[in-house]
């Protein structure tokens, strides 16, 4: 058996229902939300420098894509229509966030709710507003 993580051999960009289709060479696809993708983006404007310096997304239902671009033969780096574009996804992390997608969202919608947003609705929230540093730690 290889070591060899499984590559990609389609990519679609869903706009109108806000999914990317993504299909490996060991036969599994998965079609992941932008939104899953925005909340779980692993840049440090979402992910922080550290545990626990997690910042919790809100608001990105209705998050869109406006350009993917390829990062290497590795990677790819989603440009979202939030202006978010920090995030470099791996094909490896692409496959980990299909792989447990169900437990990610439901983890999401559980962080949200313990931060005071009823069933759903922080979703819609808009994002708080970041003061002191650009990266929202405060030192």
């Amino acid at each position: 058996m290889s070591n060899a993580k499984p590559q990609p051999v389609a990519l679609n960009a869903r706009t109108q229902s806000r999914v990317l289709d993504i299909s490996f060479d060991d036969g599994k696809a998965f079609s992941l939300p932008f939104e899953l993708l925005r909340v779980y983006s692993p840049s440090a404007e979402v992910r922080g420098h550290g545990s626990g310096q997690e910042v919790l997304q809100t608001g990105k239902r209705a998050v869109g894509l406006s350009g993917i671009e390829p990062v290497g033969n590795y990677a790819i780096k989603p440009i979202f229509d939030d202006q978010h574009s920090s995030g470099i996804f791996t094909w490896e992390y692409l496959y980990w966030l299909g792989e447990n997608q169900s437990e990610l969202w439901q983890d999401y919608l559980g962080r949200l709710q313990a931060a005071g947003y009823p069933g759903d609705s922080g979703r819609d929230a808009p994002m708080a507003v970041k003061s002191g540093g650009t990266c929202g730690h405060h030192h």
